[in-house]
C-alpha cells in the first residue's frame, strides 16, 4: 500500500510539474494558494498532475491562477476528476457506512462531506442510504427505511446544492437510530436453506387454484383465510413439509423489534 505524499513532497512535485512538464511550461501559473489543490489530490501524485490538467483545459485566458476558489470551483465543475473508480473512493463510501453503522453521526457527516466536496454522485451516496437503512438499521427502527427513500425521492425533485441538506438529514437521522441487522441475516439464512433444499414443492392449500383441474388436484383446498378468524390470525401450516418449525427471522433486542417479537411469539410460541 502506498503511502499519501506529505505536504513538501507535493509542493516539490507541484514546482517541478510546472517548470518541466512540457505542455505546462508553456503556460503562466499565478499559485496564490495550495491547500484546497492538496486537499483534493489527496497525496496521490498522479491526482495532483489530473487536477493540474483540469485547470490548464478549464482555462482560456493567458494566466492560470492556483488558488482555493478555483481548485474547488472546476473540480464541482467536473465531477469526473473525482477518482471514482478508485481506492479512495471505495475507502471513503466505506468509512461513511461504516460510521452510521457505527452509530457515530458526527464522523457520518464528515465522510459525507468529503464525497460532496470531491463531487461524489449524490444519487449513489442516496442509493447507499437507503441499503444501510435496510440493512443496520432494520427493524430496530422501521422508519429509516422511509426516510433514506425520501432523501432518493428528494434529491431527485429539488437537486444540487439544496439536495446536500437532504443527504445531511438522512445520514444524521440513521447514524442516530437504534441498529439491526435481523432482517438481513433472516434472508441470507433462507437463501441458505433454499440453496441446500433445491424447489420444495408448495403445500397444496396454499397453492393456486385458477382452473378446474387445479380444483381437481386439491389445489386451494383447506385453506384456511385469516380473516374469517379471531385477531385474522388461525393456525396452519405455510411451509413446505420438510421445512416445518423452521426459523428464519430471529429477533434482536431494541425495543421496537421486541414489539415485533411480543406479537409473533403469541401466534408461534414453538419459534419465538
Amino acid at each position: 500500500v502506498l503511502k499519501p505524499l506529505g505536504e513538501d513532497d507535493l509542493l516539490k512535485l507541484l514546482h517541478r510539474a510546472l517548470h518541466e512538464d512540457v505542455e505546462l511550461k508553456q503556460r503562466v501559473f499565478d499559485v496564490q494558494q495550495t491547500e484546497a489543490l492538496f486537499r483534493f489530490s489527496g497525496g496521490d501524485a498522479r491526482k495532483l498532475l489530473n487536477i493540474l490538467d483540469l485547470l490548464v483545459n478549464a482555462e482560456d485566458g493567458e494566466t492560470i491562477v492556483i488558488n482555493n476558489r478555483t481548485v474547488t470551483d472546476r473540480l464541482q465543475e467536473n465531477p469526473a476528476a473525482y477518482d471514482k473508480g478508485g481506492e479512495m473512493h471505495y475507502d471513503i463510501i466505506s468509512a461513511f457506512i461504516k460510521s452510521i453503522r457505527g452509530s457515530d453521526p458526527d464522523a457520518a457527516l464528515y465522510w459525507l462531506a468529503r464525497m460532496v466536496e470531491a463531487g461524489e454522485d449524490p444519487a449513489f451516496i442516496a442509493r447507499r442510504l437507503v441499503i444501510s437503512a435496510a440493512e443496520d438499521i432494520g427493524l430496530a427502527n422501521p422508519n429509516a427505511l422511509l426516510m433514506a427513500n425520501a432523501c432518493f425521492d428528494a434529491l431527485q425533485n429539488i437537486g444540487w446544492p439544496e439536495g446536500r441538506i437532504v443527504l445531511a438529514e438522512a445520514t444524521v437521522y440513521l447514524a442516530s437510530s437504534p441498529k439491526s441487522n435481523s432482517a438481513y441475516l433472516a434472508i441470507d439464512r433462507a437463501l441458505d436453506v433454499v440453496r441446500r433444499t433445491g424447489n420444495l414443492p408448495v403445500p397444496l392449500h396454499l397453492r393456486n387454484a385458477s382452473t378446474s383441474l387445479m380444483k381437481e388436484l386439491d389445489y386451494g383446498k383447506e385453506y384456511k383465510y385469516a380473516h374469517d378468524y379471531p385477531g385474522h390470525f388461525v393456525r396452519q401450516e405455510y411451509m413446505p413439509e420438510n421445512l416445518k418449525e423452521r426459523s428464519f427471522w430471529q429477533p434482536q433486542t431494541m425495543p421496537a423489534e421486541q414489539k415485533l417479537k411480543e406479537y409473533i411469539s403469541r401466534l408461534w410460541p414453538e419459534r419465538y
